[in-house]
């Protein structure tokens, strides 16, 4: 089958064809040909004005709740709403029930996903049914394909279990991530700990929750020589801390959640449960921080921290609400919107090719002879996520009906195009 995009902007600073305006022809899933004015015969043409071409998004770290928690989200509907946000590839967190935590939960993962337009890959569990107790067997998942390792949405408060599984994974160079949340300090608090919380007679979570965690992991990540990925930070500190380890040599890295980047806690005044997630809303000193580390590097990329949850759990008083919003499907036009001063290649940057690095997933360069794992975009076209537009089956976000700037028209990955 031919596949055969006219007039598309190349978005790919890998590229030597990035920033140009050219056809693209696609046979059997690989770029044949790139140039201008292709005569293809019986292709499938696909023309969209002012339609844009890069390497296919990734997100790191998506709740996909199935097996377990099917009505929350389960893996139909989880690559439903990762396809119509432009992701050809997501990395799932272990959060399931049963956990990702042997081989047999990777291979369902991959198996079951097989024929999906989306690509699947399996965050294995770091520690048995995720209790941070024991260790799993990081080596046989690791042969089944499992990407990294970590314990998801419950961060590993034991220091000696980190200490071993970041020890374990250099056998074959694997990759450890921990979400940094100190359970005892955060104990049971419900937004950032700050003028707000106290305005709203909220308990809060204090800065020094994460930044404390940021200084434990990256010292344990020193001591091992090991690979440490810190996933969604969310305070200044941790930028600091985490620029430092990176000009030292420390093989570190860190991501930030969308939310992070374009809310703060004056948000939560309005009481909105949509607005509670984890790690919290932080200050706009905070904000800034994040935004700042994401340009220079310091932060190398952002998820969606995609979340769903059931309204029985979501659509509560703010205090009894559960953390976490669905983004899949707005992570892109959000970021797109509101992070001023980005070009579209650094976003770019930030949504496939770091994560790809990382990782060690293909790299879905733009080039003739390389497999196709794009994702098309319109990056001054309007989007707006409304009820019946939203593909996942949970609706916990503050952004139904929310216009937002960039939408994604569809995802080429495993031979197959699929028009948004």
């Amino acid at each position: 089958m031919k596949f055969l995009f006219k007039n598309a902007t190349i978005i790919d600073p890998n590229s030597k064809y990035n920033g140009k305006t050219t056809d693209v022809l696609i046979e059997d899933g690989k770029i044949v040909e790139i140039k201008k004015k292709i005569e293809a015969g019986q292709a499938e043409i696909i023309q969209i004005k002012g339609i844009c071409l890069s390497p296919g998004w990734v997100d790191v770290g998506t709740q996909i709740c199935d097996p377990g928690f099917e009505h929350r989200e389960d893996l139909e509907s989880a690559a439903a709403a990762a396809a119509a946000g432009g992701f050809t590839r997501i990395l799932a967190q272990p959060n399931t029930s049963p956990a990702i935590q042997s081989k047999s939960e990777v291979l369902y993962l991959e198996q079951s996903t097989r024929d999906f337009p989306v690509t699947f890959q399996a965050i294995g569990a770091l520690s048995a049914d995720l209790k941070g107790e024991n260790i799993t067997e990081m080596s046989d998942m690791n042969a089944a394909g499992a990407i990294a390792f970590s314990d998801g949405d419950k961060p590993v408060q034991s220091t000696g279990l980190l200490m071993r599984a970041l020890q374990y994974v250099k056998a074959f160079d694997g990759i450890v991530i921990n979400h940094p949340h100190d359970k005892d300090i955060a104990g049971k608090g419900q937004v950032h700990e700050g003028y707000v919380s106290t305005t709203l007679g909220l308990k809060g979570i204090p800065s020094l929750a994460e930044d404390l965690m940021v200084r434990r992991d990256i010292a344990l990540a020193e001591y091992t020589d090991s690979r440490l990925h810190i996933a969604n930070i969310s305070t200044e500190g941790a930028v600091k801390v985490i620029k430092a380890a990176k000009k030292k040599g420390i093989k570190v890295t860190a991501s930030v959640a969308v939310m992070n980047l374009m809310f703060d806690d004056e948000n939560v005044a309005s009481f909105d449960p949509n607005y509670k997630v984890l790690p919290p809303l932080r200050e706009k000193s905070d904000q800034k921080a994040l935004i700042k580390g994401l340009k220079s590097g310091t932060i190398d990329f952002i998820s969606s921290n995609h979340t769903p949850w059931e309204a029985e759990s979501k659509s509560l008083e703010f205090s009894y609400a559960e953390f976490g919003v669905i983004s899949l499907q707005t992570a892109f036009s959000l970021s797109n919107t509101y992070l001023k001063g980005f070009s579209a290649e650094e976003l770019v940057q930030k949504w496939s090719l770091s994560p790809r690095k990382i990782f060690g997933l293909p790299s879905a360069t733009i080039q003739v002879g390389e497999e196709a794992e794009l994702t098309a975009f319109l990056p001054t076209e309007k989007f707006t996520l409304t009820t019946s537009s939203n593909l996942s089956k949970s609706k916990n976000t503050p952004l139904l009906d929310t216009e937002l700037t960039g939408k994604v028209v569809g995802i080429f990955n495993k031979k197959q195009w699929e028009r948004i």
